[in-house]
Order: C-alpha cells, then sequence, then structure tokens
C-alpha cells in the first residue's frame, strides 16, 4: 500500500561543533523515538588529531559477521573494527570511488558486491583479502545503444544473480548471472509510475517471501519514493513517496533504514509506515551540501545523507556524502 508523508522534524537534544584536537570532549546527541532511540558516538573513527580518515565520501556501508564495518569512500574501502579502530584498506584505483555495497557470505568466504558508477562497472571482490573475483562493464550483449554507463546500486538475489542499477545514466537494472553473464534488463528513465528518475539505491527486501527489490527512486516528482520489483523486474508496487532524495535502503529484521540526502534517515517498519526520523537537517545551506568540512560538523545534524547499515545489535552506521568523509556510529538505546 502506498504511503504519503509530510516531512517530519524531530528534536535533537543539542547539536554543538565537532573539534578537530579534542573530538571525545563533544556530547553524544540523542535522536529518534520509541524502539528506535539513539545515541551518536562522538569521535567514531577519527584519528589521534581527531580527524576523519576517509577523505571524500559518497559510497556506502556494510558489515561482515565478524562485526567490522566497510565503508567506501574516493579513497577506495575502509574496514572499521567497532571500536573506530581502522582494521584494514583497500586502496588503489580498482576500489576507490565505490557508491554502493552489499556483502554475501557464500560457501567460499564472504564478498563485496560494488557499484562504480564513475568507472561504469559493477564489481566482486573478497571481503578478507581484496581479490577481485568480478567485473561488470556495460553489457553489450543487452542491445541497448547507450552513451553513457553509471551504475549507482548493487544487490544480489538468492541464487546469487547480481542485480545492478544503472541510476546516473540510462535508469535501466541489469540482471546478471552470478559468473556475471547478462541476463536481462528492466525500467527506463521517467516520472511515470513504472519509471525511474534516478534509479539510486536498491536491496533486497528480505521482510517478504519471496523476497523482493526495494528500489529508491531518488529524483521521482514530486518528491522520492520507494519501490517493489520482483527479481524478474516486474513491477509489484510503489513502497512510500515524499521522501526527499532517498539515495539507499538497508534492512534489519522488520525494519529499513533509509538515507535523504536532505541531511536525514528516516527508518521504516513492516508496513512501510516512518517510526523515527534521525539527525534531521533543516539548514538549507549544509544540507544536501558536500562541502561541509570537519570543523562545521554538527554532533547529531547530518549534511548529505548517503549510505547506512545495522549491525547484529541494531546499532546504526551512517555516511555522508561529504567532503571530508563522515561516517557516524549510532549506538541504539535499550
Amino acid at each position: 500500500m502506498k504511503k504519503c508523508l509530510n516531512y517530519i522534524t524531530v528534536a535533537v537534544v543539542f547539536s554543538v561543533t565537532v573539534s578537530l584536537s579534542a573530538a571525545e570532549k563533544v556530547a553524544p546527541v540523542r535522536m529518534g523515538s520509541g524502539i528506535m532511540t539513539f545515541d551518536t558516538v562522538p569521535g567514531w573513527g577519527f584519528d589521534e588529531q581527531g580527524r576523519s580518515v576517509l577523505g571524500p565520501t559518497h559510497g556506502g556501508v556494510v558489515i561482515d559477521k565478524a562485526g567490522n564495518i566497510y565503508t567506501s569512500a574516493k579513497i577506495g574501502v575502509v574496514v572499521f573494527a567497532p571500536d573506530g579502530k581502522v582494521v584494514r584498506r583497500f586502496l588503489g584505483d580498482e576500489y576507490s570511488n565505490i557508491h554502493d555495497m552489499e556483502i554475501r557470505e557464500e560457501a567460499d568466504g564472504e564478498f563485496i558486491y560494488g557499484a562504480r558508477n564513475a568507472n561504469a562497472e559493477g564489481i566482486k571482490f573478497n571481503a578478507e583479502t581484496g581479490e577481485m573475483i568480478l567485473k561488470m562493464p556495460f553489457p553489450k550483449e543487452s542491445g541497448l545503444d547507450l552513451k553513457k554507463f553509471a551504475p549507482t546500486a548493487i544487490t544480489v538475489a538468492p541464487n546469487g544473480d547480481i542485480i545492478l542499477s544503472d541510476g546516473y545514466a540510462s535508469n535501466y537494472i541489469f540482471k546478471f548471472d552470478k559468473n556475471g553473464k547478462y541476463k536481462s534488463h528492466f525500467g527506463k528513465k521517467g516520472n511515470g509510475l513504472k519509471e525511474f528518475n534516478t534509479a539510486h539505491g536498491m536491496t533486497l527486501d528480505t521482510r517478504y517471501d519471496p523476497p523482493r527489490l526495494l528500489i529508491c527512486d531518488r529524483n521521482h516528482m514530486p518528491k522520492g519514493r520507494l519501490l517493489h520489483y520482483d527479481l524478474d523486474g516486474n513491477f509489484i508496487e510503489e513502497v512510500i513517496t515524499g521522501l526527499g532524495m532517498p539515495t539507499s535502503v538497508s534492512i534489519q529484521g522488520d525494519y529499513v533504514s533509509v538515507p535523504d540526502l536532505h541531511g536525514r534517515l528516516v527508518i521504516l517498519d513492516k508496513t512501510n509506515t516512518i517510526v523515527a526520523v534521525l539527525g534531521n537537517n533543516e539548514d538549507p545551506k549544509t544540507h544536501r551540501n558536500f562541502n561541509v568540512p570537519q570543523d562545521q560538523w554538527r554532533e547529531g545534524i547530518f549534511s548529505g545523507t548517503h549510505g547506512s547499515y545495522w549491525d547484529k545489535d541494531g546499532n546504526l552506521y551512517v555516511q555522508d556524502w561529504n567532503v571530508s568523509g563522515r561516517l557516524m556510529k549510532l549506538v541504539r538505546v535499550k
């Protein structure tokens, strides 16, 4: 069932500018509501000088079965332990500018799937060693004549099929088999019910049996929306509208976290009703703004929310689209 909403504002206890030299002195901020209430962890992931180690971020977040947090940045993929210490890095041209990631446990290990818009490909690599397993450029076998290929989202079906959204170009969504062989495509660019105007984010919606695709139609007019499609590319329903600019989706149990580029994150329940809004930024100068340097960050206030992921305890890790590289840990209040 489709749901509509007006922008919701939540009261944040207080906000404070991050100090580069004394991030540990910044007090946590509580946000959200009900069972979806969280406290920020000031300075999480910073180096000893209180600075972000990431550099520019325009990517996603995933977590492996050991609890390590992977986030993608311009420099590559940086892996953190839950305490914010860096565990390892995958740097260089092969790993740079991954716009979206998915992680999947398979028979021979855990693997990261990535969508690289600037490099016009989908990829798969080993989450522990970084060994590159697959690269999926534009599939010429599709018969399409595209001037540009810029994938923004990737997910994997239960049978291993890889689904890659060309969200910054044609808005076709491509389906490959587990070996990277092209199978089919669906969708097209537009503002119609079954069209995409920036199919920006996507995941496998495991709240349903069988699972289905949950797709962020970021720039659909008049306001962004989420859609359900089956794994064969058939339209099911418009899930919710009026979300601003939804960038990605992450599932845990019955709940979905949806970052909005306007500087907020909404959480939906199993009925796709909004149950909490986190980090709401009402300042038009700093929301949907990449160029907010670290010395202007405000604790508990987001700027360009782009990626998120849940850990096993229900905590959230949230990445901002940001020139200095912002990744935040939100601890769920029990």
